[in-house]
């Protein structure tokens, strides 16, 4: 199973230090993350910071260790998969159609994440944390 993760993921797991971080690091899943929203992270970074209470150097160490455990998937493997994720997405939350085209691109893929907004779809399967969690801690 690819599990793609949604921003407010890796924002999670870097600005504590928690079960998402765990799971992200010791679980063995075969984690993704679209590279094109490697910017929406970027934007964050001065609340992850403030929240996290890290310093930026920190933050960039701690975002670099996570992104070993999770593959970038190239823009134009999401790209391809937009106008589907777009029909699907665009009306509930248009910031989040890159994370269903993320998911298109692959069979099995799920999404991780708490974001209510991806439950009013029914084309991708969505796994909250607290799933995620039942699965890696037994």
């Amino acid at each position: 199973m690819i599990v793609v993760i949604d921003t407010n993921v890796i924002i999670s797991a870097l600005i504590k230090d928690s079960l998402t971080r765990k799971v992200i690091i010791e679980s063995g899943l075969n984690f993704v993350y679209p590279e094109i929203s490697l910017h929406e992270l970027r934007k964050h970074k001065k609340t992850i910071i403030d929240k996290s209470g890290l310093p930026e150097r920190n933050i960039e160490k701690l975002l670099n260790k996570l992104l070993e455990y999770v593959v970038l998937i190239p823009t134009e493997a999401v790209k391809s998969h937009l106008d589907e994720a777009r029909s699907i997405m665009y009306k509930i939350d248009p910031n989040d159609v890159v994370f269903i085209a993320a998911a298109l691109a692959f069979r099995n893929a799920v999404i991780w994440s708490d974001d209510k907004d991806f439950e009013r779809q029914k084309e991708v399967r969505i796994i909250k944390t607290r799933d995620i969690a039942r699965v890696f801690v037994k």
